[in-house]
């Protein structure tokens, strides 16, 4: 019988496809935890298919897999039928091919382009599927505005959507031009998804109107080492940190320090690479010391300078250092110094330095040999550009300076943290070299931070961003001023039913710190949470002398106030309610609040220099 041509067995091959299957699949079959992908891309599936929401945020840990999150959301947006996916990564080359790669390598079809291979005329986008990535750059995002046109129902996926995007000119009137021309890519009907690990921005810029209730939260996998193990809220984690931490002098002369720390690199590379049966392994360290170019100039020249010594058989300075460095091995691993200062001698000229976000950009460094070391000591030094969006590989030791004599800003501190993430070899080996006013800034950030983003997942309620003399949640001129409520300065959570219990643990005179642990758990962690509980533990300069607990109050006399809902927009602890002379030590003040029902909630205020901010919705 004659072979025959049916059109029929092909015309909808095309469309039956489970993308979003195969993606989950992938990632069980290479041993990864899929538990947090799948329900996110299930929660942010349920606000894209309800057509009320056009914006909404999806935040996660920094450096916690939010790229294979974005895989596997793609993968189900292409699935449910949606035409034209756009991809926003900073304005970066090297960034964008970074995450273009990764798009691409995991087999999703249709394959991501980026926008300059779209604009050629010969490629329709019309009526075909289509996933491009583009730079927050006004010149391309106009190109791809005009070679999309109004395409129906895009769905934009903002990757570190808190910068670049939000508008920071809305208290003048006007509009940014990278807001403008992203608002214009959306068109009427597009939908925006904001993803980030910080965004406070977002929220107080009120960018794109994004609905705070639709905020998807994207919880790390079990792996993930991130602001508990490296910032712990706690004092008595403080004592016990599960890496080593260098505290340096508040002091301009950083070189002799960039120098043992980066010893303090090299025997913990021949510590790990000198274990039996051990493969060896290419570790990275990062210098990120300015946002100045010729700032990295001089490291690099510094780091340079350090091989060159051990290398160099007749350097003056030679066995100065091998004596640096050996001393270095011996404090740290005791008899194993010669050893390991032998297996770095052996193998120093095995190095590559490599230069981010500088004038060495000219040279097309491929920043892959940083962020994925082919080297066994790879040095990667850089400012700005390694704050946001890239993953290194392999870390092993960070050392870390910045100039913070103004204000530092909590979401630009936040996403320096490029030691989180998954670390597959022993932390205790890990090192954060760090001055020590900057390490304590940049431990008030996460847990300004943590407060405010436990209050969503735990209270759903408008997040309460914190700031200080020394922290601002994110710049001020992002902040949409006309719907900003900082009236109170308190927090409160959800109700609760009174009772003579928790009226008896109010009136006890155990240690505070036990009376709240004791309160929280008869109310319940909904009412009285644990990263309120923490917060208060980990600033208390005079231990518990520094927690008041004061007697339970009635709403029912505040002519200003909801009484059944318990609140009052100027908050309910005030001045006389802090009994001063009683409480002379104390910053952290909790008091009960109930009306005439019996039903009750806790509000808490801060007596040190701490904002609250929140948006009026």
């Amino acid at each position: 019988m004659q072979l025959t041509f049916d059109f029929t067995k092909f015309q909808k091959v095309n469309n039956v496809n489970n993308r979003y299957g195969r993606q989950i699949a992938a990632l069980t079959d290479a041993n990864k935890d899929t538990k947090g992908i799948v329900q996110t891309v299930d929660d942010a599936m349920r606000r894209v298919l309800d057509d009320r929401q056009n914006a909404f945020v999806i935040y996660g840990e920094p450096q916690s897999g939010k790229t294979e999150m974005m895989i596997a959301l793609t993968a189900k947006l292409l699935d449910e039928g949606r035409k034209t996916i756009i991809l926003l990564l900073n304005d970066s080359v090297q960034l964008l091919n970074q995450n273009l790669s990764r798009f691409r390598r995991s087999g999703l079809d249709p394959a991501p382009r980026s926008f300059a291979e779209i604009l050629d005329p010969a490629v329709d986008v019309k009526d075909v599927q289509l996933v491009v990535f583009c730079k927050k750059n006004a010149k391309d995002l106009q190109k791809l505005i005009d070679k999309l046109g109004a395409s129906n129902k895009k769905v934009v996926i903002d990757d570190e959507a808190d910068y670049a995007t939000p508008n920071a000119k809305i208290n003048l009137g006007q509009q940014t031009r990278i807001n403008e021309l992203i608002g214009k890519l959306l068109g009427t009907d597009g939908q925006y998804i904001g993803v980030t690990a910080t965004p406070a921005r977002l929220d107080l810029n009120r960018t794109f109107e994004n609905d705070q209730d639709a905020w998807v939260n994207f919880p790390p996998h079990p792996k993930y080492m991130g602001k508990d193990f490296f910032f712990p809220a706690s004092s008595s984690a403080m004592r016990d940190l599960g890496y080593r931490l260098t505290l340096l002098p508040d002091t301009q002369d950083l070189s002799i320090h960039l120098r043992l720390a980066l010893f303090g690199y090299l025997v913990s590379v021949a510590k790990l690479n000198s274990e039996p049966d051990t493969e060896e392994r290419n570790y990275s360290m990062l210098v990120h010391t300015s946002g100045a170019r010729v700032d990295h100039s001089i490291d690099y020249k510094q780091v340079v300078e350090v091989f060159n010594v051990l290398y160099r058989t007749g350097h003056a300075k030679r066995e100065r250092f091998i004596r640096e460095l050996w001393e270095v091995a011996r404090d740290r691993f005791g008899d194993a110094a010669d050893s390991l200062t032998q297996y770095v001698l052996r193998n120093v000229s095995r190095y590559v330095v490599v230069v981010m976000n500088s004038d060495f950009d000219k040279r097309n460094q491929d920043y892959e040999t940083a962020t994925d070391p082919s080297t066994l000591f790879t040095i990667a030094i850089g400012g700005n550009i390694v704050s946001r969006g890239v993953t290194f590989n392999s870390l092993l030791a960070m050392f870390f300076t910045r100039d913070t004599k103004h204000k530092i800003q909590q979401d630009t501190y936040i996403q320096r943290a490029r030691m989180f993430g998954t670390r597959d070899y022993p932390l205790a080996l890990f090192e954060l070299t760090i001055p020590e006013s900057l390490y304590f800034d940049w431990h008030r950030c996460f847990v300004f931070h943590s407060l405010a983003l436990e209050s969503i997942r735990n209270t759903q309620s408008a997040p309460v961003w914190l700031g200080d003399h020394r922290i601002n949640a994110v710049s001020p001129t992002s902040i949409d001023k006309a719907r900003l409520d900082m009236d109170s300065g308190q927090m409160s959570w959800e109700k609760f039913q009174y009772s003579s219990e928790v009226d008896a643990l109010v009136a006890s005179t155990g240690s505070a710190f036990e009376r709240i642990d004791q309160i929280r758990d008869t109310i319940g962690s909904k009412c009285l949470p644990q990263y309120a509980i923490d917060f208060v533990k980990a600033f208390s300069p005079n231990d518990a002398h520094s927690l008041a607990i004061h007697p339970s109050g009635s709403i029912e006399g505040y002519q200003d106030a909801d009484v059944d809902d318990i609140s009052r927009k100027k908050g309910l602890i005030g001045k006389s309610d802090l009994e001063q002379s009683r409480y002379p030590l104390a910053v952290h003040h909790f008091k009960i609040f109930k009306n005439a029902r019996g039903e009750a909630r806790v509000f808490y205020r801060y007596e040190g220099k701490v904002s609250f901010s929140k948006m009026i919705k």
